[in-house]
C-alpha cells in the first residue's frame, strides 16, 4: 500500500513518521558495519575453530573440502578372515570323479586341497521357562505354604536379565529407539514385548545404576589425574548438560541442569586432584592443583589466525606446539632429565615468541590468549601420565553426542540418568577390557563391582 501523501499529513504525523526513517536508517548503517567488519575473515571450520566437523561444507567454496586422489593407489598386501580355532563342526567332502577327465576317484587316496569357514546363525528365538510353584496346607499349623521362586525368577515381569540387558545395550550403545526395539524384538527374536515393557526395564535399572555411579564416583575421587567435558543435551525438550569424568580406571557420565562450575564442584566434593584436563571454558578452571588445557583446541585457534592473514606470530605458535606434542608422544622413551631439559626449552621458546611485536590485529587477539593461559600449555611434560590434549573426554561423550542426534534426547528425567549411568558403567567396564554388554549384563544380574 503506498504511503499517504504529504500534504494531507499533520505536522505530528510527519515528524513521526521522519522519526521512524531515521530509526531505520540507524538500524541499517549499523547491520551494514557489522557486515563489513565479516568481510575477509575466513569462514569457520573444525580445523580452525570449535565447530563440529558435521558442520563443515564439505565441498563448497570456502570449506574444507575433499581433494580427489591422485594417481593409482599404490597395491597393498591381501588379507582374509582368519578359520575358527574350534569350529562347532566340520564337514568332510570327499572327490567323487576327477573335474578333468570324469575318472571314478572315490577309491584313492586324498588330502585335504582348500580348507574354509562357512558362518551362519541358527534361527533365534526365545527360552520360556514354565515355573510352577508347589504348595499344600501344612498339617501342623494349618497355613497354606508355597515353594520359594528360582534365583532370577521371581514373579512379576517375565523378561529375564538376558533380555533387559540386551534392550539397554541396543538403546544406550546403539541408539535404537523404543518403537523400533520392539519391532527388533518381534522380527528378529520372535519376542512379543511393548514400548512400555522395555520403559519399566529401564526404570527398574535406576537402583542398581546408583548403587554402581556411587562406587565409581568413589573410585574417580582417588585420583590424581582427572579430565572433564561437557555437551548439550535434551530432557523433554529442555536444554541441559551432560558432563563426563575420567582417571585412569573410573568414568563418571552426569546430566544437570547448568553448565556452571558448581557441577564438577559437587562431583568432587572435597577432593582436588592433582591436575585437571579440560578446555578452556571458565566452569573447568581452577579444579585442581595444576591445569593442563587442551593444545587441540588451542591449535584450531592459532590456525584461525593463520588463515585471518597473520603470517608472522601465528605460524610460529602452531609449529612450536606441534613440536611440543611431538615430544611428549615420546615421553615414555626418554630420560626424566631430558624430559626435564625439553619442558625448559618448551617454555624458553614460547616466551620468546610471546615478547615479539605482533602487528596483525588476528595475531594479537591469539597473543592476548596464549599469555591469559601461559602457565597451562606445558604441564604434560612435567608430568608423564598427563595428555597433551583433552582427546580422552572428547572419545568418551561423542557416543551420547550421537545418541542426541538419533532419538533427540529424553522424555523423562530418569531417562536421562539411566542414560548417564549406563555411560558411567560401560565406560568404566571399557577401561578394563570388558565390553558394554557384558558390562550391563553383570549389572543386571547384581555382580558388577567397582574395586
Amino acid at each position: 500500500m503506498a504511503p499517504p501523501p504529504l500534504h494531507v499529513l499533520s505536522e505530528a504525523e510527519k515528524n513521526e513518521l521522519l522519526l521512524a526513517q531515521h530509526e531505520m536508517i540507524e538500524r541499517m548503517a549499523a547491520r551494514i558495519t557489522e557486515l563489513e567488519g565479516l568481510v575477509g575473515k575466513p569462514r569457520k571450520t573444525s580445523s580452525n575453530s570449535h565447530i563440529p566437523p558435521s558442520k563443515d561444507d564439505f565441498g563448497k567454496k570456502g570449506g574444507k573440502g575433499r581433494k580427489p586422489k591422485a594417481g593409482k593407489r599404490p597395491p597393498r598386501e591381501g588379507k582374509h578372515r582368519p578359520l575358527a580355532e574350534a569350529p562347532d563342526k566340520t564337514e568332510r567332502v570327499m572327490a567323487s570323479e576327477c573335474g578333468h577327465c570324469g575318472t571314478d576317484v572315490t577309491g584313492q587316496v586324498q588330502q585335504c586341497r582348500q580348507r574354509y569357514d562357512h558362518v551362519d546363525l541358527p534361527p533365534i528365538r526365545p527360552v520360556v521357562t514354565r515355573v510352577e510353584l508347589w504348595g499344600g496346607r501344612c498339617r501342623c499349623c494349618g497355613r497354606r505354604y508355597k515353594a520359594q521362586a528360582p534365583m532370577g525368577m521371581a514373579p512379576g515381569s517375565p523378561f529375564g536379565p538376558g533380555i533387559r540387558a540386551l534392550m539397554a545395550y541396543l538403546h544406550h550403545s546403539h541408539h535404537v529407539g523404543f518403537e523400533r526395539l520392539s519391532r527388533i524384538a518381534g522380527e528378529l527374536f520372535g519376542l512379543t514385548i511393548s514400548e512400555g515393557a522395555i520403559a519399566n526395564m529401564f526404570r527398574r535399572l535406576r537402583t542398581s545404576m546408583d548403587a554402581a555411579t556411587t562406587a565409581i564416583r568413589a573410585r574417580l575421587l582417588k585420583a590424581r589425574i582427572i579430565a572433564s567435558d561437557e555437551t548439550t543435551t535434551r530432557t523433554n525438550g529442555v536444554i541441559q548438560w551432560q558432563w563426563v569424568f575420567l582417571s585412569s580406571n573410573a568414568v563418571l557420565h552426569k546430566i544437570a541442569s547448568r553448565r556452571a562450575r558448581s557441577v564438577a564442584e559437587d562431583v568432587l566434593g572435597q577432593h582436588r586432584p592433582d591436575v585437571w584436563v579440560s578446555d578452556r571454558y571458565s566452569g573447568q578452571q581452577e579444579l585442581g592443583r595444576e591445569h593442563q588445557v587442551c593444545l587441540a583446541h588451542v591449535l584450531r585457534d592459532v590456525q584461525y589466525a593463520i588463515d585471518s592473514g597473520d603470517t608472522a606470530f601465528a605460524p610460529h605458535i602452531r609449529d612450536h606446539l606441534r613440536w611440543v606434542i611431538k615430544v611428549g608422544r615420546r615421553r615414555d622413551q626418554l630420560k626424566d632429565s631430558t624430559l626435564a631439559a625439553y619442558a625448559a626449552k618448551a617454555d624458553n621458546i614460547l616466551d620468546r615468541l610471546v615478547a615479539r611485536p605482533v602487528a596483525h590485529p588476528a595475531g594479537r587477539v591469539l597473543l592476548k590468549q596464549i599469555k591469559a593461559w601461559r602457565g597451562k600449555f606445558f604441564v604434560f611434560l612435567t608430568n608423564r601420565d598427563v595428555p597433551a590434549t583433552n582427546n580422552i573426554s572428547e572419545r568418551e561423550i561423542r557416543p551420547s553426542v550421537v545418541f542426541r542426534k538419533v532419538t533427540n534426547g529424553f522424555r523423562s528425567d530418569w531417562g536421562a540418568q539411566i542414560h548417564a549411568g549406563y555411560r558411567s558403567v560401560t565406560g568404566t567396564a571399557r577401561l578394563s577390557g570388558q565390553s558394554a554388554l557384558s558390562a550391563i549384563r553383570d549389572l543386571v544380574d547384581g555382580r558388577f563391582a567397582v574395586a
